[in-house]
């Protein structure tokens, strides 16, 4: 079953290599999506893909890369649509 998730990540998020981290497990995972930087010092993730993999990321992105501080998460399931490209970086 598809699944579309869209998760904002809050901590000590930028500027650690955040968001190419999640680019590459996303990517390794086969997932399609973007993640990008937000003015208020979060990251905002858009995924979708098979749903037990778009909760294998978000498991991941719990942890995060090495030097990030993970506090919380904001996860908002949507209906799959389809539409994103390969996993990017904006």
């Amino acid at each position: 079953m598809d699944a579309r998730a869209h998760i904002i990540v809050k901590g000590m998020v930028q500027g650690v290599g955040f968001r190419w981290f999640v680019r590459s497990r996303a990517s390794r995972l086969g997932l399609h999506g973007y993640v990008r930087n937000l003015d208020n010092g979060n990251v905002e993730i858009e995924v979708e893909g098979s749903r037990s993999l778009v909760e294998s990321l978000i498991a991941e992105v719990r942890v995060g890369p090495r030097f990030a501080d993970v506090r919380d998460l904001v996860v908002s399931y949507k209906p799959y649509e389809g539409d994103l490209p390969e996993f990017t970086i904006d």
